[in-house]
């Protein structure tokens, strides 16, 4: 299993042509509190860097944006009643959704982990 990152601050997990999408660490932190995520409808179709749902905290609301091109085959339901699972494991059980990745050459555009961790000293 790969994980890439984006500028953005989403992450993607790759297995087997299937890509589980959501925000990073760094992300929930820089969020606080969340509130509500706003999950993509399963089958919805998204490109890359297109917007894929939405995510509220205290603070903020920010657009969620789609790492990969793909079709949303399945989505977190735990978030509709327990959205503080994102700051309680943003890359993990806090996951967003699960896309059939349309274009694996796409990664290419992402960064890996230590590059992202690299991006994070620039910020």
């Amino acid at each position: 299993m790969s994980m890439y990152f984006t500028k953005e601050h989403e992450w993607v997990k790759v297995t087997g042509g299937v890509g589980v999408v959501g925000i990073s660490d760094h992300a929930a932190h820089e969020l606080g509190d969340i509130t509500f995520v706003e999950l993509p409808k399963i089958g919805k179709i998204v490109k890359q860097f297109d917007v894929l749902g939405s995510i509220e905290s205290v603070k903020a609301a920010s657009d969620i944006f789609a790492p990969v091109s793909g079709k949303v085959i399945k989505v977190n339901d735990a978030l509709d009643s327990a959205p503080e699972v994102v700051n309680e494991s943003a890359e993990d059980t806090g996951w967003m959704a699960q896309v059939e990745i349309a274009d694996e050459s796409e990664l290419k555009n992402l960064m890996t982990q230590g590059q992202y961790d690299d991006y994070l000293k620039t910020l």
